[in-house]
C-alpha cells in the first residue's frame, strides 16, 4: 500500500437541484478527490482556504485521516461557487464564481509531498498543474482532470500539462471540445496520442470509456435510484481511482482498469446526497456490496459458438 497526494480547490458551495438546496456546503475538487482517495490509502491534501473556512469542515476532512498540512489558510474569503441543476441534472449551471483566496493559490510542495508516488492534479489552472508537476520526484501515477473553461482559454498550457501525466480524465463534452470532434472514440485515441498512458472519458450516468495502448474498455455507471446532487462526482471518481491504484501499489494498465470500476462505485455514493454528506461516513461493507453488484452487472453468460453462425431463411 502506498500514499496519495491531491492538489486542487476547497470551496464553499451553494447548490440547488430539483431535490433541494445546500448553502455554504463543503466542496471543491481537491476536497471531493481527497475524501474518496482516503478510503484506500493515507492521503494528503494541498489547497487553500480563507479565514472564514468553518473549523468543523476542516475537522470533517481530518476525521477521514487526511493530512491537511498542505491546506493553507490565508487572509480573505474562501473560494465560493454557486450553481444549479435542472431536472435531468446532466450538467451544472453556474450562477456565480468567487475565486477569493484561490486566485492567489500556488501549490508549492514540501519535500515529503514531492515524494508522494500517486498524485491527483484536480481541476485547477493548467499552469498550476504544470507548476506542481515540475516539483514531483518520479511519481508512479499522476492523474489530471480539467474543465471546459481551461480548454477555452488556456488550451496551450493544458496541452503541456497533458503531455506529462500518466492518466488523463475528461468528461465527454470536454473531450469533444478539446479534440474538436463529436466522436468519443476518435477523441479518446487523439488524447492518448498526446502522452498519457491511460485516458478516461467520463460519461456521467452512462459510465466511462477507458483508452490504453492495447486496450479499450467501456465501464457502466453503478445505477443509482435517487440522485440528489451530482456536484463532485467526477472528482470523487478520479480521486478514488488514484487512491485505489495506490492501494494496489503499482500503476499498471491492468490496475488502472480495475481502478475505473472503483471510481464508478465511489461516484455512485456521492450523488446520493448534497456535498460530501454521503461519502464522509461510508462503511466498508457498503463499498464492497456495490463492487459485487457492479461486477455481476458486467458479467455476461458464456455464448455458444454454434449460435454465432447467421441464420438465413431458405430460398422459396
Amino acid at each position: 500500500m502506498s500514499e496519495a497526494l491531491v492538489i486542487g480547490s476547497v470551496a464553499l458551495d451553494d447548490v440547488e437541484t430539483p431535490h433541494g438546496r445546500a448553502t455554504e456546503a463543503l466542496g471543491g475538487s481537491a476536497c471531493y478527490g481527497s475524501v474518496a482517495a482516503s478510503y484506500f490509502v493515507p492521503t494528503s491534501l494541498v489547497a487553500v482556504v480563507g479565514r472564514d473556512f468553518p473549523p468543523e469542515y476542516r475537522k470533517q476532512i481530518e476525521n477521514r485521516g487526511i493530512d491537511t498540512t498542505g491546506l493553507q489558510e490565508m487572509d480573505g474569503r474562501t473560494f465560493r461557487w454557486s450553481g444549479y441543476y435542472e431536472r435531468n441534472m446532466a450538467a451544472a449551471h453556474t450562477n456565480t464564481t468567487e475565486l477569493n483566496v484561490f486566485e492567489h493559490f500556488r501549490p508549492d510542495l514540501t519535500p515529503e509531498q514531492r515524494r508522494k508516488p500517486f498524485v491527483f492534479l484536480a481541476n485547477i489552472h493548467p499552469e498550476l498543474q504544470v507548476h506542481a508537476l515540475r516539483q514531483l520526484d518520479n511519481p508512479q501515477l499522476v492523474a489530471l482532470d480539467t474543465m471546459n473553461l481551461w480548454i477555452e482559454v488556456t488550451k496551450k498550457e493544458l496541452r503541456e500539462a497533458i503531455r506529462s501525466v500518466t492518466l488523463l480524465l475528461m468528461n465527454e463534452d470536454e473531450a469533444r471540445q478539446f479534440c474538436e470532434t463529436p466522436n468519443l472514440i476518435e477523441a479518446g485515441h487523439a488524447l492518448l496520442g498526446m502522452g498519457p498512458r491511460s485516458v478516461v472519458i467520463k460519461k456521467g450516468e452512462h459510465g466511462a470509456l477507458v483508452f490504453q495502448k492495447d486496450h479499450y474498455l467501456s465501464i457502466p455507471a453503478f445505477p443509482v435510484r435517487s440522485v440528489k446532487d451530482p456536484t463532485g462526482a467526477g472528482d470523487t471518481f478520479a480521486g478514488s481511482m488514484v487512491g485505489y491504484a495506490a492501494r494496489l501499489g503499482t500503476a499498471t494498465d491492468e490496475n488502472i482498469r480495475r481502478a475505473v470500476v472503483i471510481g464508478s462505485i465511489m461516484a455512485s455514493f456521492v450523488v446520493e446526497d448534497f456535498s460530501l454528506k454521503r461519502t464522509l461516513g461510508l462503511q466498508a461493507a457498503e463499498i464492497e456490496g456495490r463492487i459485487g453488484q457492479l461486477q455481476a452487472m458486467m458479467t455476461v453468460p458464456p455464448l455458444d459458438p454454434a449460435t454465432f453462425v447467421p441464420h438465413f431463411a431458405p430460398a422459396v
